[in-house]
């Protein structure tokens, strides 16, 4: 009876572990599948055409300077391989410009043969309109709409993806956002929490210890944007008065504030991988003549490095993958930071604050999920490097 209860409790073990590891495969499946639709897109917006005077000879723009030419920073053909012209800018609700009431008919009948005329006599136009407004496809140019490609998406500068014409689904702004602040949240928490540990695990006495240890678990279990009010009202004046900026809000608030919520994982996990340190080995390093610092950077640190990168790990995995607090403290905007006292925005902000308005199985609601891939990729480079690095320093 005995064994084959021991059996009973076996199969539930394996199968607890099967449909867990099933379920993270599937979850990441599921990333993919809804991400990879980005690529199939078109640049310009569903429905619509970019139309042009037939004797117009340029046939493609790229995404970037689609919106370049409809935010009036291109002004002539001539910069994007035409001839020398002035671009003119035509959308939708300019008809009224052009055409009468009458013309137009009382239901704008007669807007699609209007805005095809209008095409058709005027040889540096540009017009954004519904594919069904151009009548006469022949006697026009339309630009060609290619597919959002990879260089558009993973070397893109900017991140705009409600714009018209065409989208900006660029990741530069929102990667190094989160690796920026992502690296120096570690920079800061890193320092205090070795040295708090040590201090745990090899100075304080036990009275100190005990006091501590639940203290700075206890700072685990406050919520995320607790520490996203606390940053908001006391670290991003600070900054602001302390650098003189124009705002607080910035990527080294993020940093700060991610740090904080970072170093009761590290603490715990450093001071009780140090606390495992065989107690016959620091009795013989003592033994030789070390004193007790030389003991704990050279005997116990060394022993407990498995367990310092362990918490290291978690850290970074919880700099990484925060979303509230950051969202709170880093001023938001999706442009690529050039110094730590800029604002900026966080992969995991960006899908919080966008996912809710974005159209099920458009293209930005499927680059929000490439963003979770990309995210999830960054998290299992960071795993794969810092387990290199401990896997050599143990040889």
């Amino acid at each position: 009876m005995k064994k084959v209860f021991e059996k009973i409790i076996e199969g539930i073990l394996a199968c607890s572990g099967f449909v867990t590891s099933l379920t993270i495969v599937l979850i990441v499946l599921f990333l993919f599948s809804e991400a990879v639709g980005l690529f199939h897109s078109r640049v310009i917006e569903e429905g619509y055409v970019l139309a042009l005077n037939k004797d117009n000879k340029v046939s493609e723009l790229t995404p970037v300077q689609i919106k370049d030419v409809f935010d009036e920073e291109i002004t002539n053909w001539r910069e994007v391989g035409g001839e020398n012209l002035p671009i003119q800018l035509f959308r939708l609700e300019d008809v009224t410009r052009y055409y009468t009431e009458e013309q137009l008919g009382a239901s704008y009948e007669n807007a699609g043969a209007c805005i095809t005329d209008l095409v058709e006599r005027t040889p540096g136009i540009v017009a954004f309109v519904p594919r069904q407004f151009i009548v006469r496809p022949d006697s026009v140019h339309l630009l060609r709409d290619n597919t959002i490609s990879l260089k558009d998406v993973f070397a893109g500068a900017e991140w705009f993806p409600t714009a018209t014409p065409a989208p900006q689904f660029g990741f530069l702004p929102l990667i190094t956002g989160t690796l920026w602040v992502s690296l120096f949240a570690i920079l800061i928490a890193l320092p205090f929490g070795l040295a708090v540990a040590v201090y745990m695990s090899e100075v304080a006495d036990h009275k100190i210890r005990n006091l501590m240890k639940p203290v700075i678990e206890l700072l685990s279990g406050i919520p995320s944007v607790v520490y996203g009010f606390f940053g908001l009202i006391v670290i991003v004046p600070l900054l602001q008065r302390v650098f003189d900026l124009p705002v607080g809000e910035s990527g080294l608030a993020g940093s700060i504030v991610l740090a904080i919520m970072a170093l009761p994982t590290i603490i715990t996990v450093t001071e009780d991988a140090m606390r495992n340190c065989p107690r016959a080995m620091r009795e013989a390093s003592l033994a030789l003549g070390a004193s007790q610092w030389q003991t704990i950077y050279k005997v116990v640190i060394p022993y407990s490095i498995s367990g310092i990168t362990s918490g290291v790990v978690l850290g970074i995995g919880r700099a990484v993958g925060e979303t509230m607090a950051v969202l709170m403290v880093t001023g938001n905007a999706a442009v690529i930071p050039h110094t730590i006292l800029e604002p900026l925005r966080t992969i995991p902000a960006t899908i919080a604050a966008e996912l809710g308005e974005a159209p099920a199985g458009g293209a930005h609601y499927e680059a929000l999920f490439l963003l979770g891939v990309v995210l999830f990729f960054i998290s299992l480079l960071i795993n794969f490097t810092v387990e290199a690095v401990s896997s050599g320093k143990r040889k």
